[in-house]
């Protein structure tokens, strides 16, 4: 197995008597993960953390095998990671061209790379005819969207954007999302984000790290924490609907029919063959036929919740 992509032990920070980490210990794999917790949760402390930009009271993290509390490791860390705050930091006074060529100069780029790079990534994020604009002039999405340009212009392994679609309206939110989802999936980055919106993280990443109180409360894939244990399908049938049921009835199965050719069946996936069968002597044939799932909201509101049953 490859080197986890984050490494933490015992992560502890404290703002006065507030324990906004309280021995996190927790690893992340590669590709896009989704970092989730309410508010207090400590995401974004774990965020600066991670980046150098606050030190640990206790506890230790590695990030891509470098130490952010190192000062040796600091510029290497600098030109591995992109970093997109959920705050402003756009330059005043600058258009983007020079916001993100600047930016690029931090990490260590040369100058004539550092404008290549700058003009290369405000095309990527579809700012090519707006780039020579007063970032003033700028509505909430285009602003966005070059946070993220200047992330990502050094070409760097792993990406920790923090609220990426935070203030967007749906054609800026979804647009967004296709960016972060070919980052992490086309483009082979590894990413962090780190989101209130459910729906996003379950559109662009693989797994999830849930936390709350600053512990981890579940870690894993989304495809197996959204698994049913029920283990229902949803199968579209053409032809004879009566006699389908029928036959699903005679063969012991708990069946609903919830619309015109749709049933809910009591059954796995891996069992779609019997149903075939079953959609064959009744003289029926088999549309679709898709697993159930819960939805990541349910699966995150029931960690809450028995995060704070137990706490209590």
């Amino acid at each position: 197995m490859s080197d986890p992509v984050l490494s933490i032990r015992g992560l502890v920070k404290c703002y006065r008597s507030v324990r906004a980490l309280d021995g996190l210990t927790l690893e992340f794999p590669g590709g896009p993960v989704g970092l989730l917790g309410p508010n207090g949760a400590g995401k974004t402390t774990l965020l600066k953390l991670l980046l150098g930009l606050i030190e640990p009271d206790e506890g230790a993290a590695r990030i891509l095998g470098l130490d952010p509390s190192l000062r040796a490791d600091a510029l290497e860390l600098r030109q591995r990671v992109g970093y997109m705050p959920e705050g402003d930091c756009l330059l005043p006074g600058m258009n983007a061209v020079e916001m993100v060529t600047t930016l690029g100069r931090i990490t260590g780029l040369t100058s004539a790379d550092a404008m290549t790079r700058a003009h290369e990534s405000l095309d990527y994020v579809g700012l090519d005819d707006q780039r020579y604009r007063p970032m003033s002039e700028y509505s909430t999405g285009m602003k966005q969207r070059v946070k993220l340009a200047q992330a990502i212009a050094h070409d760097p392994p792993l990406l920790l954007l923090d609220e990426p679609t935070n203030g967007l309206d749906p054609k800026g939110r979804r647009h967004m999302l296709d960016l972060v989802h070919d980052l992490g999936h086309a483009q082979g980055k590894h990413v962090v984000l780190c989101s209130h919106q459910l729906p996003d993280v379950e559109r662009t990443c693989d797994h999830v790290v849930v936390l709350n109180r600053g512990r981890v409360i579940e870690s894993g894939s989304i495809a197996e924490l959204t698994r049913s244990d029920e283990h229902v399908v949803r199968v579209r049938v053409g032809g004879d609907e009566a006699a389908f049921e029928r036959a699903l009835a005679a063969a012991g199965m708990s069946v609903v029919r919830t619309g015109p050719g749709a049933f809910r069946i009591a059954a796995r996936i891996e069992d779609a063959d019997s149903l075939f069968e079953l959609a064959h002597a009744s003289g029926t044939w088999i549309e679709g036929v898709e697993e159930l799932r819960s939805s990541l909201e349910d699966v995150f509101l029931r960690l809450l919740r028995e995060s704070q049953g137990a706490a209590r």
